[in-house]
């Protein structure tokens, strides 16, 4: 593959964020663990010189990347597997991701994911973007259905991955929880890291974890079962799953986060209840306000349903 410089100048939300964590937020060099690659080999250079992964940027510095696109060792083609697409243009596309399809492939995924039919749509890879990720600004989990959006090419990319690190980007989800928030709205302000005993979890930490907002409002509640609409702030890994657990709510159906207890008769859930319900952003090449809703799912509807009364 052939090698890309790119050249981009910090902006004032990169204020005393590593120079890895600032690069992988962007979305356009592939996982943060690849970010720290590409600066460890000195493929990164900070105002003209190499730097640290730690190193703490300013407002206003020069970051210069040369990289090649990595595949990981994975090799993903082209599969027919169905996508809902609500919106689509020259430079991006907004999906409705069904719950259990993953975003894209890892080491025990590498089929069957959302990339593989981006790629089956495209007819390939567009070109300078990444293998694995290609056009992937954020993600949902495997078992959280929603809007998604996906970049076209590496300038959108760009583009949108700084409206998510600026926060300018609106997204709200719909989590039906276990219990009853004593206040009706609030704000979720604790730090998150990954578990170090459990590594494929979070946690919310008193020092050492990177800043997670999440606010709630109760649309309605039904014992032992309450209807949130969540509006996350920040993008953490498991953010919505980690925030409602700590706050002594977890979410209807998580396996890693609640615990099983006994739905309501008539009511079965299969997942975690959490749905990306509504997203909205600027375009990131004409500037037009675009803003997306999607319907709650009919496999989390009866359990919408037995609580009606109170969530209209």
């Amino acid at each position: 593959m052939n090698l890309l410089h790119e050249r981009l100048v910090v902006d004032e939300h990169g204020q005393k964020q590593r120079l890895d964590r600032y690069l992988a937020s962007l979305g356009r060099w592939g996982s943060r663990t690849h970010v720290q690659k590409l600066i460890d080999a000195g493929q990164v250079l900070l105002d003209g010189q190499p730097a640290r992964a730690r190193y703490l940027l300013r407002p206003g510095q020069t970051i210069e990347i040369h990289w090649r696109p990595t595949d990981d060792g994975l090799v993903v083609r082209p599969e027919p597997i169905p996508l809902n697409v609500v919106f689509e243009d020259e430079w991006l596309l907004v999906i409705d991701k069904p719950a259990g399809l993953v975003v894209h492939p890892t080491p025990t995924h590498s089929g069957g994911t959302l990339v593989h039919g981006l790629l089956y749509r495209w007819r390939g890879r567009p070109p300078g973007l990444d293998p694995l990720r290609p056009g992937i600004v954020h993600r949902l989990d495997k078992d959280t259905s929603g809007l998604i959006v996906v970049a076209k090419d590496p300038h959108t990319l760009a583009a949108l991955g700084r409206q998510f690190h600026q926060r300018r980007v609106s997204k709200e989800y719909m989590a039906a929880v276990w219990g009853v928030p004593r206040a009706s709205t609030g704000t979720i302000d604790a730090p998150i890291a990954r578990d170090p005993v459990h590594r494929k979890r979070m946690k919310v930490v008193r020092q050492g974890g990177r800043m997670a907002r999440s606010s709630y409002r109760v649309l309605g509640h039904r014992p032992p079962i309450s209807w949130l609409a969540v509006f996350p702030e920040t993008g953490r890994t498991h953010q919505i799953r980690v925030h409602l657990a700590h706050l002594g709510h977890p979410i209807v159906g998580d396996q890693v986060y609640g615990r099983a207890r006994k739905l309501p008769p008539g009511v079965t859930v299969e997942r975690q209840a959490l749905h990306a319900a509504a997203l909205a952003f600027a375009h990131p090449v004409t500037g037009e306000p675009l803003s997306f809703h999607s319907p709650l799912p009919t496999d989390l509807q009866p359990l919408w349903n037995y609580c009606q009364s109170a969530c209209d």
